[in-house]
């Protein structure tokens, strides 16, 4: 059994995953509670599934980017888990797990999540072998850069409110916006992709394991 924890942003998410099929998963913006919040999420998980923690060996954590205080959260709480009960940890990028639940196609995609202060934090893809390549690392946009950048067709998906989105969708030849749901991220990506590697046999070193935080090239919008 694996947990999924996914506390980048505002909006957290967790899943319980054997393998097969996803026994649980819930997703919620939490308005900076996620120090009071994420505990008691996950005890109600495991007891709205019927399953005991006894029978959890491995969880998969999102690393960012995201908000520092939020991550560092999640992270205490994976680590001291994994620590307490000896289980496997794997990290995994949160714009991975955003990019996971996208259909493949032949376009470009950029992952998009908030970074704070009117930045956007983003992960450039291309279709490679079926799947969804970074394409570079991630980096940390304006919105008003963000749609400069993208001059041909291009995917967009991920933690855009509406005044963004409008903004994007002017570019209506080379902006194909993800629906609101699509762009949701869900744990359940995180856990399938932490389960297979797992299975691969590659986990993370609880203690040395640390967030991934974007360096901001720009100013800070006014």
């Amino acid at each position: 059994m694996l947990l999924a924890v996914d506390t980048s942003t505002q909006w957290m998410g967790l899943a319980l995953f054997d393998g097969t099929q996803v026994l649980g998963e819930v997703v919620w913006q939490t308005h900076n509670h996620h120090t009071i919040e994420l505990a008691p999420a996950i005890d109600d998980l495991f007891k709205r599934c019927g399953v005991s923690r006894t029978a959890l060996q491995a969880i998969g954590v999102a690393l960012g980017p995201g908000s520092f205080t939020s991550l560092r959260v999640g992270l205490a709480l994976v680590k001291g888990l994994a620590l307490a009960l000896n289980l496997a940890v794997v990290g995994v990028p949160t714009l991975d797990i955003l990019a996971a639940s996208q259909p493949v196609s032949d376009l470009s995609m950029a992952a998009v999540l908030q970074a704070g202060r009117g930045r956007l934090a983003v992960g450039w893809y291309a279709p490679v072998m079926k799947t969804w390549q970074p394409q570079g690392e991630a980096k940390v946009y304006t919105l008003g850069n963000l749609s400069k950048q993208i001059q041909k067709p291009t995917l967009v998906c991920g933690e855009l409110n509406a005044a963004e989105r409008q903004v994007l969708a002017r570019k209506r030849k080379n902006v194909i916006l993800a629906s609101p749901a699509q762009s949701m991220r869900r744990p359940s990506y995180l856990a399938e992709l932490a389960w297979q590697a797992w299975q691969e046999g590659r986990s993370d070193e609880v203690i040395s394991l640390a967030p991934i935080y974007l360096h901001v090239a720009e100013a800070i919008p006014g």
